[in-house]
């Protein structure tokens, strides 16, 4: 049922193995050559450009177990995605694994495939991206590299620390606690260090990284340290104290891996400058109802904020239930006065039957476009149509009144019942066939929605078509049990409702429970009418945008968290 801002789409996540493909653009990932990317410290957003043009173009893309999911959602469809992950203490197995690593990336060049070696950070630094460069090399084999943001970098800097200031410090030392052979590292080389000093790999033998920094002319027990797990995502914690005391003070917060230890007086600057943790939505899970294909713009603007968003569908989308008649519309919508669409979906799947029948933009001539809000216009302009009517409140009620207000429409309107009072003072009786036309009206929509749109435009003398360009579905069973284990262990703290057919939706997957589980749960509504729909099924909506986007809904819970921090 589309309402409000429904945005909902069709999931294709396959990852299947393909052939070689040409690459369609100059920067695509090239056959035969296997490419070190960055994937940065954690946050999606800040994957760099070309890594994101790689994973999109790449046939094969085998990526480290700290990659954040999300960026996995920027490669082809048609890629084959490995874990080829490695964590534990035991060197011996790890060596091993790098080894079976090392000789895939050359088998898989070799093949001819385009190979993106997915890694945490920067490939180069601590890591082992230079190990499968050699590896590369020696086999004669092309290879580039791609920096990405290294983790001593980000995870700071998303903490409020700057690693260099001028009254600070002017130098940083990055340090990894353990050597190739699994030995400590030796701390005395940090003797005549001054500046901020950044350990990594070193959580799981915290006291041992601490002795060594108090050693002989190193760091004075009172130095500022900040311990950060998770650097730059939504389960990022900091903790805060003197090199002395920091060991017992991580081991009593239950901080573990990964983890920066950031040392030197620039943790002073965290009390001033920390911003990412500071924020309502900071480190809350937040339930996306979408499916995949849209939920992705959603789960990036709650993670733009510092939340975590949590992808459960609660619906499915399918294709329209009359084709035919879908096929007919878009071949006659030239000829309709005005074309209405009351969401994105609508304008993906009326824009894919236009380009089927090799349609586009200027099909629709001189007919007036309607969309119901500000991102079903952003999907009508992507497709080269600007939106003549949009109305200021996103429901149907509101787009009905804009339409019957839109200047060259009412005039239309008025001609047509001139011309048609002269007739019947004229006493003519003319065929059906001679007499013009009222305002023909499409709406290309969801089979199921709410009728007051067409309902209105006809109470105004229009002729409307309401073709179903799409149909919702309930979300599969196992999508249920997801649903379930989560809200049962307490999991999720925000669900957002986009649309009335996923509060309908979350509500009879959850089935007699739905209110009991939701209880705890902030509820937040796209708008008046979806609320409505959730308060019918007895749920409780904590939320209601008063500007109907995700954009709005998700604004509108960061104000109503905010207003519940303590002063």
């Amino acid at each position: 049922m589309a309402t409000e801002q429904e945005t909902d789409a069709p999931v294709n996540d396959a990852r299947t193995p393909s052939t070689p493909r040409t690459p369609r653009t100059p920067g695509a990932a090239r056959a035969g050559v296997v490419y070190l990317v960055g994937a940065g410290p954690g946050d999606p957003g800040l994957l760099t450009v070309r890594a994101s043009e790689l994973l999109a173009s790449a046939e094969v893309v085998l990526h480290d177990e700290l990659v954040h999911p999300a960026l996995l959602d920027a490669v082809g469809s048609d890629a084959e995605v490995r874990h080829v992950g490695k964590r534990g203490h035991d060197r011996v197995a790890k060596d091993a694994k790098q080894a079976e690593i090392d000789a895939e990336l050359v088998a898989l060049a070799r093949a001819g495939r385009s190979v993106v070696r997915l890694k945490g950070g920067d490939p180069f630094l601590f890591g082992r991206g230079s190990e499968e460069a050699e590896a590369l090399a020696r086999a004669g084999l092309p290879f580039e590299i791609v920096p990405g943001v290294c983790s001593p970098l980000g995870a700071a800097a998303y903490a409020g620390i700057s690693l260099t200031h001028r009254d600070l410090a002017s130098s940083v030392t990055m340090v990894s606690a353990l050597s190739r052979a699994g030995a400590a590292y030796d701390w005395s080389e940090l003797a005549s260090v001054r500046g901020t000093i950044c350990v990594l790999m070193g959580m799981h033998a915290i006291d041992t990284v601490v002795a060594g920094l108090l050693g002989p002319g190193r760091c004075a027990p009172d130095a500022p340290v900040a311990v950060i797990q998770w650097g730059t995502r939504a389960a990022q914690r900091v903790v805060t104290g003197t090199l002395a005391e920091i060991a017992g003070l991580v081991r009593a917060a239950g901080l573990g891996s990964p983890g920066l230890i950031v040392v030197g007086r620039v943790v002073s600057l965290r009390e001033t400058l920390r911003w990412f943790d500071a924020r309502p939505l900071f480190g809350k899970r937040v339930l996306v109802t979408r499916p995949k294909r849209q939920a992705g713009s959603t789960s990036r603007l709650v993670r733009l904020r510092g939340g975590e968003a949590v992808e459960l569908p609660t619906i499915v989308i399918g294709p329209s239930p009359d084709p035919a008649r879908m096929a007919a519309a878009a071949e006659a919508v030239g000829k309709y006065d005005l074309v209405a669409f009351t969401s994105d979906n609508g304008v993906d799947r009326f824009f894919a039957e236009l380009g089927r029948l090799g349609g586009d933009a200027r099909a629709f001539r001189d007919a007036r476009v309607a969309a119901i809000g500000t991102g079903t216009a952003a999907a009508l302009a992507a497709r080269g149509v600007r939106a003549d009517i949009v109305p200021g409140a996103f429901v149907g009620e509101a787009l009905a009144q804009a339409i019957l207000e839109d200047p060259v429409l009412a005039a239309k309107r008025e001609a047509w019942r001139a011309q048609e009072a002269e007739r019947v003072q004229g006493g003519e009786r003319a065929q059906e066939a001679e007499r013009a036309a009222p305002v023909r009206v499409l709406i290309p929509r969801a089979l199921l929605a709410r009728e007051v749109l067409p309902e209105r435009l006809r109470e105004a003398g229009c002729e409307v078509d309401v073709v179903p360009v799409y149909e919702t579905f309930p979300a599969p069973v196992e999508q249920r049990e997801a649903l379930l284990r989560a809200l049962e262990a307490r999991e999720i703290d925000v669900v957002l409702l986009t649309s009335s057919s996923t509060a309908t939706s979350l509500c009879d997957l959850l089935g007699a429970r739905a209110v009991a589980l939701l209880a705890p749960v902030l509820v937040a509504s796209i708008g008046p009418v979806t609320t409505a729909s959730a308060e019918k099924r007895g749920l409780t909506v904590g939320v209601t945008a008063t500007v109907s986007t995700v954009a709005g809904l998700i604004e509108a819970v960061e104000r109503h968290l905010a207003a519940a921090l303590p002063d």
